[in-house]
């Protein structure tokens, strides 16, 4: 089927081909290529100037030999081969037969259409020639009459074209001399256009004649045009005028050869103050002002364009440079968004103006560094206001503190911060949630600068932390603290700041990571080549880092403030003279004193204690002098000899004692921190007592403190058994560093414990 519809369109091409060269072999346009034409291939006679042909294909030349062509013909085909060439050329003669026959009849037609024409084109034109006569008779008649119209009338013409030439003449000297009048009345009308048409048309005259013949009229009339050049300025100056009679004045203005380079300066002299006015009280209203001028400038003065650019350029840069300058307070985002708000819409319309000043760009790229901006002083006022919060209450710890205060300031701070950061957060939602365009383009980039705010925020909050404790986040300090810096330092400010770190840590962190997640998805307009631009879990690592060096630190300073006072007291008597003891040490009851104040700081800012059966937490023999008959026995012997047979059992006892574990890891409870302040209190007053040298009744007066301290300490610890070891490893030394350790027997230590006990109790009751 494809091949019979592809050769259907061949065979007509060949038909049209074939009738072509018949024609053009009929009316003999190209007797060589007729001749090869109008017959088949298989007739075709080859041109004189072709290559030798076989005698089969010269059947279409003009040397045809019809006995050769046979006798070839006979010689290479078969008699199969001469049938076919037979039935083959019989079928060409017929197809050219029957195209001839066909052509001659088109043709014929033709000639019949043709000569009926030209019969009918004969009977229209008889009787033309005859009108043709008549027409030109009567063309001739009129031209005589109207030559001899022309001969008597010449003399009167040329006398009346005289006549108007002179009226002409006295028309043109009596507008020169009425001119004054009509250049009034133009003022009066406020025709000024006219007035300046009519005085540049007679200019030419008063510059030929003016001094002369038109000598009052020139005068007149330059006066009147001196008022005209006057209300055209005028009205160039006047803000009220709309701006195209501005432009006409000044057109006319520059007709008149007057200079308008200075009205020029002088008009850009007070747009500058236009302004410098907009600047200090911009409105909706006069935005729109603002670009006529610039439009009505543009169109009056092309040349001042560079100088509209500036212009709008300055303004606008101002204008953002106040929006910078109220950045430094703290201003809502809805207010920023305002005033970004009004200053997009008023660049985009002086940009219909003048958009060779390209103040979009300008306004994005200001925009840009403005809400970067506002995002990070934002966070610096969070900082401070934490920040103002923890001094506030640092501020009132010297003074005495209410029961609940600082638990009050504590959960204050806590608010502080968590609630801080949701504000901001909500703060920071308008500026994403608007539909300015401007803000559209910067959505990634905002929220990217938002998680990065975060970040950086909680990196600079634990850095500031570290300033108010008094700590320095080098190595070289952290260690050791200066002891100034401690005593400036409020310690209940220090452990506040160790469990607003876990607050941080355990709250604020996820609550913020989970804000970030559902409201400031997207972003990634920068690109991350150092890691996601908020990483909570780095922001956890470092709060939980921190507040274990705050508790620590909190813990130091309170130790080193207790020992100062002890070594101070401790190391006033001269213990190898002492007395004998008649009541428990002073150190005691400051010891006693400082400890009341580590516990009422913890409790109203560290977690509550779970309460545990009194048992003992650590391993190991716990044995007291009080409670070792035998030891008993052996301190009430007399002797010098049996006291240092004493002290020899003492290290004998201590060498198959189990090692006991005093100092376990810090826990962010109650107990855990008074405990560790006790237990590292009651070490270095085993220090202090090492230094000293004691007689017999100064190691008795050891013995009278630690007894008491044992009973005293009940309280505030679970952990007795430690504290019970410490006060005898304090004991124990005090035996080693006496010349004669005898110790007080148990009635008379009870009964000065009793006393101190009796004494105390009643200065409870009269301070109640």
């Amino acid at each position: 089927m494809a091949t019979a519809g592809g050769a259907a369109p061949l065979a007509m091409d060949e038909k049209a081909r074939r009738t072509r060269d018949l024609l053009a072999s009929f009316y003999n346009t190209d007797p060589s290529a007729a001749a090869g034409a109008a017959v088949p291939a298989s007739l075709a006679r080859p041109s004189p100037t072709a290559a030798p042909a076989s005698p089969l294909d010269s059947i279409n030349s003009i040397s045809f030999d019809p006995d050769i062509y046979m006798n070839v013909l006979v010689q290479q085909s078969n008699l199969e081969g001469l049938l076919q060439r037979h039935v083959k050329m019989a079928a060409e003669i017929k197809n050219l037969d029957t195209d001839l026959q066909m052509l001659v009849y088109e043709n014929y037609n033709k000639f019949i259409s043709a000569t009926d024409t030209i019969k009918r084109m004969k009977t229209n034109i008889v009787g033309m020639e005859a009108n043709m006569h008549q027409l030109l008779a009567k063309i001739t008649s009129v031209q005589s009459k109207s030559d001899t119209v022309n001969t008597s009338l010449f003399d009167k013409r040329e006398n009346i074209e005289k006549l108007h030439r002179t009226r002409n003449l006295l028309r043109k000297v009596q507008f020169i001399y009425d001119l004054p009048t009509r250049l009034n009345k133009c003022i009066k009308t406020e025709a000024y256009a006219d007035a300046v048409r009519f005085f540049t048309g007679v200019k030419p005259i008063f510059e030929a004649y003016g001094d002369t013949s038109f000598l009052d009229c020139k005068k007149a009339s330059e006066e009147a045009m001196d008022l005209v050049i006057q209300h055209l300025q005028a009205k160039l100056y006047s803000d009220s005028e709309p701006i195209e009679a501005r432009a006409e004045a000044v057109v006319l203005l520059k007709q008149l050869n007057f200079p308008v380079d200075n009205l020029k300066s002088n008009l850009l002299e007070k747009l500058e103050d236009c302004l410098l006015n907009f600047q200090n009280e911009p409105t909706q209203a006069s935005i729109g002002d603002i670009s006529k001028t610039f439009r009505a400038y543009l169109i009056i003065f092309p040349d001042s364009e560079r100088r509209l650019i500036e212009l709008a350029q300055a303004l606008f840069s101002n204008r953002y440079e106040t929006v910078r300058e109220n950045l430094k307070k703290r201003i809502p985002s809805t207010d920023l968004l305002a005033m970004l708000r009004s200053l997009w819409e008023d660049a985009t319309a002086i940009d219909e103006v003048i958009p060779e000043a390209a103040l979009p760009a300008f306004s994005l790229e200001t925009t840009r560094d403005i809400i970067r901006q506002h995002i990070a002083t934002a966070f610096l006022h969070l900082q401070s206001e934490i920040s103002e919060a923890l001094v506030r209450t640092h501020s009132t710890s010297n003074e005495k503190l209410e029961e609940s205060q600082l638990q009050t300031a504590m959960e204050a701070s806590k608010i502080k911060v968590s609630q801080g950061c949701i504000d901001l957060l909500q703060e920071f939602h308008h500026l994403i949630d608007d539909n300015i365009e401007l803000l559209v383009k910067l959505r990634d980039l905002i929220i990217d600068w938002v998680q990065e705010g975060f970040q950086d925020f909680f990196q600079k909050l634990d850095g500031h932390f570290h300033v108010l404790s008094g700590r320095s986040k080098k190595k070289s300090q952290e260690s050791t603290m200066d002891s100034v810096q401690i005593d400036k330092v409020p310690t209940v400010l220090v452990l506040m700041l160790a469990q607003l770190c876990v607050y941080i840590e355990q709250t604020t962190v996820p609550k913020v990571t989970e804000e970030l997640a559902s409201s400031f998805f997207g972003g990634g307009a920068r690109s991350y080549e150092y890691g996601p631009p908020f990483v909570p879990g780095e922001i956890c690592r470092l709060y939980r880092s921190s507040g274990e060096k705050f508790l620590h630190h909190y813990i130091n300073m309170k130790t080193q403030k207790i020992s100062k006072l002890l070594n101070k007291r401790f190391t006033t008597p001269v213990w190898i003279k002492h007395k004998e003891p008649r009541e428990v040490n002073m150190f005691v009851d400051l010891l006693l004193l400082e400890i009341n104040g580590v516990v009422s700081e913890v409790k109203q800012i560290l977690p509550g204690i779970v309460r545990r059966h009194r048992h003992s937490d650590s391993t190991g023999s716990t044995t007291s002098s009080r409670s070792n008959p035998m030891r008993e026995d052996m301190l009430n012997r007399s002797n010098t000899h049996r006291a240092r047979s004493q002290f020899l059992e003492n290290h004998l006892a201590k060498l198959f004692e189990q090692k006991m574990e005093i100092f376990t890891k810090i826990e962010y409870t109650q107990e855990s921190v008074i405990s560790t302040v006790l237990k590292l209190c009651l070490k270095s007053l085993q220090e202090f007592v090492r230094l000293q040298t004691f007689n017999r009744s100064g190691f008795q007066q050891i013995q009278l403190d630690m007894e008491f301290l044992k009973t005293s300490l009940k309280e505030f610890v679970d952990d007795e058994a430690a504290i019970s070891f410490l006060l005898k490893e304090v004991n124990n030394a005090a035996h080693e560093r006496c010349l004669d350790p005898i110790p007080l027997e148990p009635p008379i230590l009870d009964k000065l414990i009793n006393a101190k006990l009796a004494k105390i109790k009643e200065e409870n009751s009269n301070m109640r």
